[in-house]
């Protein structure tokens, strides 16, 4: 019993948090959406603190500067939880669906510097790339739209995050298929779908390439969520998600391949030694 409470104490003291590192950038007592439209006028305007931004973190957006293009999607291994922090949703979601990745975002060059469009608790967001990485914990890859469609499918992919963003769509706790709100990867590819270009096609949680090697989980994903949502998830609920090379987003045989799935967390405490090269990125300490 004694070396029970020992091994219980850390949690006790110090549970997890549902948090990501970007979600504990909002100052004390902010509401809304941080990286929302009128949180973003009010950096511009000075009525909320600007952004801090350290060495290494201006040194991603240099590489964004020089690597990314409009209309790129990355991809990272996240570290969302579910169950007061208890559960982690982005480890499940990636190792049922053998995937390197939990997260997608699109980026878009605006002002000379890469900003990725993606999701959070809070609604459709818009982050510096530097921001957006710091909430990766594992790989980082980058596809790109193949050079023959850019020209007449990026604009309306931009076109829609745009929309969506302003429109400030909330997130989509459910996973559904509709509209009415939106989860990081469902955004993805909603909005190469409405540029006319489907990149994947939802599967049911259930047939995700090593579901059952997760029997347990997948019973405390649809028991949690029964009491949390209207419409809990189930083996049969279809998502969609950011694959490998057999399936998924990852898996389009319209997008080529910018960064290969490569190691490379930018939590805060990560060394710079542990991260190897990224697309020419950090090949010295600068």
């Amino acid at each position: 019993m004694l070396s029970l409470l020992i091994w219980l104490m850390p949690i006790i003291l110090e549970p997890p948090t549902e948090g990501e590192v970007t979600d504990r950038l909002a100052p004390a007592g902010f509401q809304g959406n941080y990286w929302g439209p009128e949180a973003t006028r009010a950096r511009k305007e000075g009525r909320l603190p600007p952004l801090a931004i350290t060495p290494e973190m201006a040194r991603w957006d240099a590489w964004g500067q020089k690597v990314l293009k409009d209309g790129d999607i990355v991809f990272r291994m996240g570290d969302a939880r579910v169950l007061r922090g208890f559960f982690p949703m982005s480890k499940f979601y990636a190792n049922c669906s053998r995937s390197k990745f939990s997260h997608t975002g699109i980026v878009s060059i605006e002002e000379g510097r890469p900003f990725v469009y993606d999701t959070t608790g809070s609604g459709v967001a818009r982050q510096p790339l530097s921001v957006w990485l710091l909430d990766n914990i594992g790989c980082l890859g980058v596809k790109r739209l193949k050079e023959g469609l850019r020209e007449e499918k990026v604009p309306k992919v931009l076109a829609y995050l745009h929309r969506v963003y302003a429109q400030q769509v909330p997130f989509d706790y459910e996973l559904g298929l509709d509209d009415s709100a939106l989860y990081c990867v469902e955004m993805t590819e909603k909005a190469y779908r409405y540029a006319g270009l489907p990149l994947s096609e939802p599967v049911r949680i259930g047939d995700m390439e090593r579901a059952t090697e997760y029997p347990l989980c997948m019973l405390g994903l649809g028991i949690c969520t029964k009491f949390a949502l209207e419409h809990p998830l189930t083996a049969e609920t279809q998502v969609y998600f950011p694959g490998n090379e057999r399936h998924g987003i990852w898996s389009s045989p319209d997008l080529v391949v910018v960064v290969p799935p490569t190691f490379r967390p930018v939590a805060p405490d990560a060394a710079d030694a542990s991260r190897p090269l990224v697309a020419g990125f950090g090949s010295r300490r600068e």
